[in-house]
């Protein structure tokens, strides 16, 4: 029946059309879904992942950590830098004050080889002595009893120190205290009352006048914790400070051994000629 083959031709087009339709319609479900999620299929945890999500935290905590201990060592660094330079300032203060030291001393030095000098080249006191005011004066190093010092002067044609004047107590001051070592290492100067307690006298016979007395407060006081029987009736000087102190005087026990100054004229104690003078 030729109808009948047409209808079932058509039926079997409608339905191959509707299997068609139905299969791209799966098609393009399938396709918007995978283009929704692209990634789905790759977004499963592994251990890999889980692996390398650790590794990734390790290494920013050693860089953390590697980070944190060079800023300490950087800092460490510094206060060591710091330090040092504080050391070398210190180190540069010392020698300086040392050098300073060693400056003056040499200064003081040349000022009484000046003072010793009398025209170019002809030395005004014989040599270890110091000149000034028209006078001659040595320091000792060595200590001894008072008479023995005054006898040691003496053989030297020369006599324990007698101070005549405020200006040669102020020079004697400072060459003394600039001398010392300690506060004990004082000098013998030439003034005792052993003749007649509280009678000064210098060491020629003649009396201290007071108005040129420089005794330290309190002195002279004739202690007599060391010596019962004489007390202190020999005269010496110096005080160890950093500024001048003239009231220096004190009286002492003649047994005791110190130091002592000499002086004589100018031009009577050997005066020698240098640099190839005659």
């Amino acid at each position: 029946m030729p109808g009948a083959d047409a209808k079932f031709t058509r039926e079997r087009e409608n339905a191959n059309d509707a299997d068609d339709t139905t299969y791209a319609n799966v098609t393009v479900m399938e396709t918007q879904r995978t283009a929704a999620s692209p990634h789905q299929a790759g977004s499963k945890v592994t251990p890999e992942r889980v692996a390398v999500v650790v590794l990734s935290l390790l290494l920013a905590a050693a860089l953390i950590d590697r980070g944190f201990n060079y800023y300490r060592h950087i800092q460490t660094n510094e206060s060591l830098q710091n330090e040092l330079q504080a050391l070398k300032r210190n180190l540069t203060d010392y020698k300086n004050s040392q050098t300073m030291e060693s400056f003056q001393k040499m200064r003081n030095e040349l000022q009484a080889l000046k003072r010793n000098l009398t025209g170019e080249s002809c030395l005004k006191c014989a040599p270890g002595w110091e000149h000034h005011g028209g006078k001659c004066y040595y320091f000792s190093a060595a200590k001894s009893a008072f008479m023995w010092n005054r006898d040691m002067c003496r053989r030297e044609g020369a006599a324990l120190v007698k101070i005549d004047s405020r200006e040669e107590q102020e020079f004697l001051e400072q060459r003394v205290r600039e001398k010392m070592k300690n506060a004990e290492d004082q000098f013998w100067i030439g003034l005792t009352d052993s003749v007649k307690e509280g009678t000064w006298l210098w060491t020629d016979g003649s009396p201290l006048d007071t108005s040129l007395s420089f005794w330290k407060q309190g002195q002279p006081n004739n202690y007599r914790g060391e010596n019962p029987v004489d007390g202190e009736d020999c005269g010496m000087m110096g005080e160890k400070a950093s500024a001048q102190v003239l009231m220096c005087w004190h009286d002492e026990s003649c047994n005791k051994p110190h130091r002592y100054i000499c002086e004589e004229a100018e031009g009577t104690g050997r005066p020698q000629c240098v640099f190839g003078s005659s």
